[in-house]
This record gives C-alpha cells, sequence and structure tokens, in this order.
C-alpha cells in the first residue's frame, strides 16, 4: 500500500462515514469526498428526488459513474454511499483503486442515529428498524467482501475509530515499501 493511496470508507447510512472520512482527511492532510454530496453537486438536487424521479436504478447509474470518476483520483479521503457495494463493478473498482474501510455498526444503533432524517430515502417506510436490520443483513456480506480492513463502528467514537484507522494505514504503507 503506497503512502498515497486512496482511502474509502463504506458502510450503511449512520455508520459515521462522513464524520470519520472527514476528520480522517484532516489528519492525513487529504482531500475529503464524500459520494453522495459530489452526486448532488453535480446533479443539483437532492438524492431523495433523484430517487423520486428516477428511482434507485437511476440514482445506482449516477452513483457508478460518480465512484468511477473519483477513485480515478490519487491521495483522497472518500465517504461513500451505503449502496455502492450492490454493484460489482464499484466493489471491484474500489478494492483496486484504495483502501476499503467497513465501518460496521448495528442496526439498532444506526436507526438511533438516522431516524429523525428524511433526507434517506430507503427509511420513508413504516418500520425504519426493520428496514435497517434487512439492509445490514443483506448488504453485510458485500462490505466484507469489498473491505480490506472492518472496524466495529458501534463501540468507539469518530476520534477512536480515526486514531485507529491512522495506526493500520501507517503500518500497512510501512510493510508495503520495497
Amino acid at each position: 500500500m503506497k503512502a498515497n493511496s486512496n482511502i474509502y470508507l463504506v458502510g450503511l447510512m449512520g455508520a459515521g462515514k462522513t464524520t470519520v472520512g472527514r476528520q480522517l482527511a484532516k489528519r492525513l492532510g487529504r482531500r475529503f469526498l464524500d459520494s453522495d454530496h459530489e452526486i448532488v453537486a453535480r446533479t443539483g438536487v437532492s438524492v431523495a428526488t433523484i430517487f423520486e424521479i428516477e428511482g434507485e436504478a437511476g440514482f445506482r447509474r449516477r452513483e457508478a459513474q460518480t465512484i468511477a470518476d473519483l477513485t480515478a483520483q490519487d491521495g483522497i479521503v472518500m465517504a461513500t454511499g451505503g449502496g455502492v457495494v450492490l454493484d460489482p463493478a464499484n466493489r471491484a473498482r474500489l478494492r483496486e483503486t484504495g483502501w476499503v474501510v467497513y465501518l460496521d455498526v448495528p442496526p439498532a444503533l444506526l436507526f438511533e442515529r438516522t431516524r429523525h432524517d428524511r433526507g434517506r430515502p430507503l427509511l420513508q417506510v413504516k418500520n425504519p428498524l426493520a428496514r435497517l436490520e434487512e439492509l445490514h443483513a443483506a448488504r453485510d456480506p458485500l462490505y466484507r467482501e469489498t473491505a480490506h480492513f472492518v472496524v466495529e463502528g458501534g463501540r468507539l467514537v469518530a476520534a477512536g475509530i480515526v486514531q485507529h484507522l491512522i495506526r493500520e494505514f501507517s503500518t500497512l504503507c510501512q510493510n508495503s515499501k520495497p
């Protein structure tokens, strides 16, 4: 692993990818990107609006193009959208172009973090906790397949996760020097 390798954070909505990513980028002196925010900037409308007009399939097409564009950059920290792993091409691209970290957070904690957020289209259902449990069950194997490193995110605060990731990343970079 090169010291300028990209770092990508994956996990379900509410896992802390953006919070951890921003802090990690700041500590490493890198640019931080959020793929969902990039999609919003490119389209000029919210993710919820894209889902409403184009459906999830339309959003996933936009997401795949954005991921392709962003992973072509060097030395970034990027928080991905929760469903990025649904596309096999996204999973491969992330694994091949950077160090992928899965923030695994229990659905009950994700529910506590997201229950008042109306900007999450997949949670606008009668039972959002059950939906989070379904998403976790379906996506957890894909996150694990994609990730180089898994953090049990339910037990640590963001600053602790960032410190842990910096240590792991530094060790990887040192061990891969010729």
